[in-house]
């Protein structure tokens, strides 16, 4: 499935800004999917699955940018993708091992054309001289044990995301995107003339020294050593 593309992307602007933007699309993508998914679509439960990847991966480099439901949220994509990605497991094996089954069959049905020769009819002992007549059961079994867990995978995905619409995932996250995480503190840089301590009571509580020349003249600090 082809990302949707992300419009108006600056380079040249903040982390934040631009991850909230690819946040937004992604989180459009995955729920776009939704209905046809929870109606057992193969096709909409794979596009499901790399649309819960690349939401979790962007959240998983982006989500300190935003408030505290974003990384919430990675857990939630990455616990969506998981369930997914069984489900996409057995949809894949299933075919696959019933073409092994019908190619097994195909290479029984000559070889017991072969030996049944000239005979006007198939003598029906022959069966049980099917070369791959044993692979049959095992082949047969795995393919009921596929389809009973994907029928149980399915169920639990059909929980899953009644859990996240309850949970207003969406409406949360957008709202986390609408929100900045705290800047970290200032650390002053050794011989860069800048710094900040706690001063007295009154303002900000702090006291912002300016560059040396201000201090040395006893502006925006402590007085100058007399």
């Amino acid at each position: 499935m082809k990302a949707r593309k992300v419009k108006r992307l600056d380079p040249a602007g903040p982390l934040a800004d631009n991850a909230e933007r690819i946040v937004r699309v992604r989180l459009d993508e995955l729920f776009s999917f939704a209905p046809r998914a929870l109606e057992g679509e193969v096709e909409a439960l794979h596009d499901m699955r790399i649309a819960a990847k690349r939401l979790r991966y962007v959240l998983e480099v982006t989500a300190f940018c935003f408030g505290s439901y974003a990384s919430t949220a990675t857990k939630r994509a990455r616990e969506l993708q998981d369930v997914l990605g069984e489900i996409h497991d057995c949809d894949v094996m299933i075919p696959r091992v019933l073409e092994q089954i019908e190619s097994l069959r195909a290479v029984d049905a000559a070889e017991l054309r072969r030996r049944g020769g000239e005979a006007a009819d198939l003598d029906p002992a022959l069966a049980g001289e099917a070369p791959n007549r044993t692979a049959y059961r095992g082949l047969e079994t795995l393919a009921a044990w596929l389809r009973a867990r994907r029928e149980l995978l399915f169920g639990r995905f059909g929980q899953h995301w009644a859990a996240l619409e309850r949970q207003e995932l969406r409406a949360r996250l957008e709202r986390a995107l609408d929100e900045r995480a705290p800047s970290p503190p200032t650390t002053p840089t050794p011989g860069s003339g800048t710094a900040e301590t706690t001063g007295p009571p009154g303002g900000d509580g702090t006291t912002r020294l300016g560059w040396p020349q201000d201090v040395k003249a006893g502006r925006g600090g402590n007085p100058p050593p007399a």
